[in-house]
């Protein structure tokens, strides 16, 4: 499927996704607002309504969702044109496209009124403003002066944490904030980087070019880091004109036809595992063929002009496709979900509070204590459900860790075979030369940490299927337990008001689950995350940033770290002792290979087993984090139902509390929320229609 849709039209549908946010993001606060005034006003009436943690939930979505952008993580390795894509892009030449992409440096680019860079760093340092001028002098290097670093293992600015570039273009200002990664390189710890925010992201654009389809060093990382994740990936070929530049006769049609559908045959072939979405292959949808320097210079001399010809109107067209009609409309669902969430949670306490006004303190201690049983019931459910997420936490992790170690003991059986690929192309009479041997040793140890890296992606896939089986696990509990939940708070409504319950026409199963059950659920998501200073969480409960932060950025290190400490030494000893004859035979591979095997067993046992540990007490705080947060959701559900009874019966007992100013409040109270969740629907409605 090919979409067709030029910069203007683009914009115009962020601005709509925009407008839409700070509308929502307006009608929120103006609840939480209502809420927190009523709550007050309560206080000096017939008690509030124990409307906390409504307040808490509305105010800090209106928050995220008014400060909302799209983040793009690009990626790229070098010599790939990354920069004058992103320059294209934005439609300004703002970014070097002569500086390494792999200086380690995460630079997040945003609107800003001025242009300015503020630099943030790892030593407790102050950040510092400095204008894009110096920024570029002092924070970019030379691509040779970072190979020298590479191969030195140093960073090139290891102070730095990340840069915040502003600007005032127009594509940021719609909404759109881009995030300049660190890039691919041959650094594991670098690639690692990566991942430390990857899934912070809305969508990844990764950068290939055509004269170099799908390089070694870009497969292992599409292998390790992106496939199998659930990450929504455009892949843009660049420099796709070079390809009838290259050719002996460039005007040769039925030569240039040929050679592009020889060159989309190798990327195909490379790329469809990557464009696969619940079963459905979304190659076309995916897969682009640009000219970033043609769009470039048509964007500089005018940044409306169409760039027909060189495949940003496809690209641009099916990410404004992924970005408002898919993104947009989760993210302001999520926000109708919280808003009809509260006006029930307000409807209800307000149909409880009202036959209530006409009881006298003895007739309502009386309705109070009846519901005690109903209580306890809902602690019950609480235990129970606190009961199933330890159990499956402790199965979970033990699982998890058992087959890491089992995995991590059972390389050696495989070593020999699985190694041969990585090894370096150096000459192994290298490493019996004093001014070779650096090289060798080097070359050496990054073939290990990239056998390593290989091998704990390929299973760290396995216990990320493991966590989301457990945790869809999680999400049917939570629907059952929220069921048995509404239940039983029904029953509690009746008893304290004599009158059933009515379900409300045209709700869905989704509107009458309690408050907690739909987070339980993942049906909206209040988790705080971190990028660069900026707040981030995808739907529902977020254990993958988690699980990465507390293996991925970490373990994956110290595991190539104990590795290739504790093997490569000895290995050394042992290429002394094989000869040089040996060294200048085929052979040699073969026994560098045992020699390293015989090492590796070794200590496989020792890095099983503190690894595995590590791993272990990564998965319980990813169980341990949901637990508490669940658990404190149906507490404070409970505590405030029974505030708002207690609330009621204080007030009672300290003076009479005139029935008709607080039924007109409570009423007031209602209908103001009421009025703010269908301007939420309105608008949400509005985006559908104007999007789809």
């Amino acid at each position: 499927m090919t979409y067709k849709v030029e910069t203007e039209n683009f914009f115009k549908d962020l601005d709509k996704v925009a407008k839409a946010r700070y509308q929502v993001a307006g009608s929120l606060g103006k609840i939480a607002t209502t809420l927190k005034t009523a709550e007050s006003a309560g206080e000096s009436a017939s008690g509030s309504l124990g409307l906390e943690r409504d307040i808490e939930d509305i105010n800090l979505a209106s928050d995220k969702l008014g400060k909302g952008v799209f983040r793009l993580l690009v990626l790229g390795d070098m010599k790939r044109g990354k920069s004058t894509f992103l320059n294209a892009l934005i439609g300004e030449n703002l970014l070097p496209s002569d500086v390494n992409p792999c200086t380690a440096i995460l630079t997040v680019l945003r609107y800003g009124k001025d242009k300015k860079v503020t630099v943030y760093f790892t030593d407790g340092k102050r950040p510092e403003t400095i204008d894009f001028k110096d920024f570029k002098q002092r924070y970019t290097i030379d691509p040779g002066e970072a190979k020298r670093l590479e191969q030195e293992k140093k960073q090139a600015f290891p102070d730095v944490s990340h840069a915040i570039v502003e600007y005032p273009l127009p594509l940021l200002e719609k909404g759109v904030e881009i995030v300049d990664s660190p890039g691919l390189n041959d650094t594991e710890a670098r690639n690692e980087l990566s991942l430390g925010y990857i899934n912070n992201c809305h969508a990844i654009l990764f950068v290939l070019r055509a004269s170099q389809p799908c390089t070694l060093g870009e497969r292992r990382y599409l292998e390790n880091y992106i496939k199998g994740r659930g990450l929504s990936v455009f892949f843009l070929i660049n420099a796709w004109d070079q390809v009838k530049e290259a050719l002996i006769d460039p005007d040769d049609e039925e030569e240039l036809q040929a050679a592009e559908t020889k060159l989309r045959k190798v990327f195909k072939a490379n790329l469809t595992e990557y464009c696969h979405v619940d079963g459905y292959d979304i190659y076309d949808e995916r897969v682009f063929e640009i000219s970033a320097i043609k769009a470039l210079r048509k964007r500089i001399k005018n940044p409306m002009v169409s760039l027909e010809g060189t495949g940003f109107p496809e690209f641009m067209g099916a990410l404004n496709t992924f970005l408002t009609k898919e993104r947009a409309i989760a993210e302001l669902r999520q926000a109708r979900t919280l808003a009809r969430q509260t006006q029930n949670h307000v409807r209800e306490a307000v149909e409880r509070r009202i036959p209530l006004l006409d009881q006298d303190v003895n007739g309502l201690k009386q309705r109070i204590s009846s519901v005690e049983p109903e209580f306890n019931k809902l602690t019950d459910i609480r235990n129970q459900f606190q009961q199933e997420i330890r159990n499956l936490n402790n199965n979970k992790a033990k699982a998890i860790a058992d087959s890491f170690r089992s995995y991590v003991l059972n390389l050696g059986n495989t070593f020999e075979t699985d190694f041969l690929r990585y090894q370096p192309e150096l000459r192994f009479l290298d490493f019996l030369s004093q001014s070779r041997r650096k090289d060798f040793e080097e070359g050496l140890k990054k073939a290990f940490e990239q056998y390593i890296s290989d091998k704990l992606a390929a299973w760290s896939l396995t216990a990320e299927q493991e966590m989301n089986a457990a945790f869809s696990q999680l999400t049917k509990s939570a629907a059952n337990y929220g069921a048995s939940y509404t239940k039983v708070t029904d029953i509690i409504t009746e008893k304290l008001t004599g009158k059933k319950v009515q379900p409300i026409i045209g709700t869905s199963t989704e509107d009458n689950s309690p408050a907690w059950a739909k987070w339980a659920m993942g049906l909206f998501s209040l988790a705080r995350g971190n990028l660069a200073g900026v707040a981030m969480a995808g739907a529902g409960f977020d254990w993958k940033n988690i699980l990465l932060n507390l293996i991925t950025v970490f373990s994956i290190s110290a595991i190539i770290a104990s590795f290739t400490g504790i093997v490569l030494g000895p290995l050394y000893l042992a290429l002394l002792g094989m000869g040089v004859g040996v060294l200048q035979a085929d052979g040699a591979r073969k026994e560098l290979v045992k020699a390293a095997k015989k090492e590796l067993v070794k200590y496989l046992p020792q890095v099983a087993n503190e690894q595995g540990q590590m791993i272990h007490d990564a998965i319980k705080e990813c169980f341990d984090t949901y637990e508490k947060e669940v658990s404190e959701r149906i507490d404070d559900d409970i505590k405030s139902r029974k505030a708002e009874l207690d609330n009621l019966l204080k007030q009672k007992e300290t003076y009479e509390v005139n029935r008709e100013t607080e039924l007109k409040r409570l009423k007031s109270l209602e209908n103001e929320v009421t009025s703010e969740v269908r301007n939420v629907e309105s608008v949400y409605q509005d985006l559908l229609e104007s999007v789809m």
